[in-house]
């Protein structure tokens, strides 16, 4: 296992460095263009390489402004870095979750975390017991999940939602405030067992888009039939908007 880790972190590594150094031509590219296009005098840090790096602009057609325009890495060097994109093979199978609590849960806690499975489509409810946090991401890794939640309580109240994203990450911690669970409301029919659609609102900042909403739009799977509407999506997005 340990031979395996190594060996996935040196092909991360490799793949970054060749991504990155596709980036830095492609930045020069983009730079000595713009030059000849307003005819301004070239860079000095782009003279020795500016005839090299014509002769490559010459054949080149519309990609890499197509790629910058989808989000590809070859588009420039304000795009995205692939290989940090923790969600780029997202949409290939369905998420697999794994939902536990914290240590020595109550009994308010287990019935919120039942509710929270029927709500993850694809979920699981694993009882915590004594193992350690390192032991059970070892253990979903070695089982392919692909999210990972625990959920925290203070004095019998859930107040705290973790989600992580297997293997690499990213983690993401949120409050949880004000619960009302199915439990306490009376005489309430059975709860719709259809996937959730997500509302985000005015998520436009690169913290917004790149992690809080690939954090829940890959955990659930938006085959929208029941509207679900997210309040701690919506306070988010308003304090990044600001």
């Amino acid at each position: 296992m340990l031979r395996r880790q190594a060996r996935l972190r040196r092909e991360y590594l490799y793949r970054k460095s060749v991504e990155d150094r596709q980036k830095s031509i492609q930045a020069k590219k983009d730079q000595l263009k713009r030059s000849l296009e307003e005819n301004i005098p070239i860079h000095g840090d782009l003279r020795k390489e500016a005839l090299a790096l014509q002769k490559k602009i010459e054949y080149e057609d519309k990609g890499p402004e197509r790629a910058a325009v989808i989000g590809g890495f070859s588009g420039g060097t304000n795009t995205l870095n692939s290989q940090d994109d923790e969600y780029r093979y997202a949409g290939v199978e369905d998420p697999k979750i794994m939902i536990t609590t914290s240590r020595e849960p109550s009994a308010r806690l287990k019935m919120f975390v039942k509710e929270l499975r029927l709500i993850f489509p694809n979920s699981q409810r694993m009882n915590r017991g004594g193992y350690e946090m390192s032991q059970l991401i070892h253990a979903c890794r070695a089982n392919e999940v692909t999210d990972f939640i625990v959920v925290h309580e203070h004095r019998g109240v859930p107040d705290s939602l973790v989600i992580c994203h297997l293997p690499h990450g990213p983690t993401a911690s949120f409050t949880l405030s004000g619960v009302v669970m199915r439990h306490d409301i009376p005489e309430i029919g059975p709860m719709s067992e259809q996937y959730p659609h997500l509302v985000f609102h005015n998520f436009k900042s690169e913290l917004g888009k790149h992690k809080i909403f690939n954090t829940f739009s890959h955990a659930w799977l938006c085959n929208s039939v029941l509207n679900l509407t997210i309040f701690l999506a919506f306070i988010i997005s308003t304090l990044l908007a600001k």
